[in-house]
């Protein structure tokens, strides 16, 4: 995830999150909780509430 742009990715997922697959998920989440150790602190509540939303659709 070098060179990402957190907020660009997190508008990303959160636009695509309905259409994407138990495997998805189960990236999607990791790669989250990667950004979330990196990211400025004013973006941790919504990569908070998007992880919220991945666990939810994985039944977590």
């Amino acid at each position: 995830m070098n060179g990402v742009d957190p907020y660009g990715y997190l508008q990303q997922v959160s636009g695509q999150l309905e259409r994407l697959d138990q495997d998805q998920l189960n990236r999607v989440l990791d790669e989250l909780e990667y950004l979330y150790e990196v990211i400025p602190p004013e973006l941790q509540e919504l990569a908070d509430g998007l992880m919220q939303r991945v666990r939810q659709r994985l039944g977590l």
